[in-house]
């Protein structure tokens, strides 16, 4: 066992694929997934980079997987509305779109009105 955590794992393999090793990162993360497949931020990271790669089928069962531990996460129904859209199926794309717009604007209310300090 690594006595790193589990979220520098995830970023080490981000790091990876940002520095142009993509399939190092998919790999690192993949042997994450297996290990920890409740990890939300696993599955979010493996979908952003299946996207970028280009694999949008990978990228939307990661996706829905990560959706699957967190519904109500803005980032996840962003990235499954960009795969939608890749895919062609505009109702979905704009399904995932509303929920996003939706969590940004209840996140919005939570927060309290800034003060005018003019």
């Amino acid at each position: 066992m690594s006595d790193t955590s589990l979220q520098d794992q995830i970023d080490d393999a981000t790091l990876d694929f940002t520095l142009g090793d993509g399939v190092g990162a998919i790999s690192k993360l993949t042997a994450l997934s297996e290990a920890h497949a409740d990890c939300f931020g696993v599955w979010h990271a493996l979908t952003e980079i299946y996207f970028a790669e280009g694999d949008y089928d990978a990228a939307l069962q990661a996706g829905e997987r990560a959706h699957a531990l967190c519904p109500d996460d803005i980032h996840i129904n962003t990235s499954l509305s960009r795969i939608w859209v890749e895919r062609g199926d505009k109702d979905r794309a704009e399904h995932f779109g509303a929920q996003a717009r939706m969590l940004g604007w209840k996140d919005e209310l939570k927060s309290p009105p800034q003060q005018d300090d003019i």
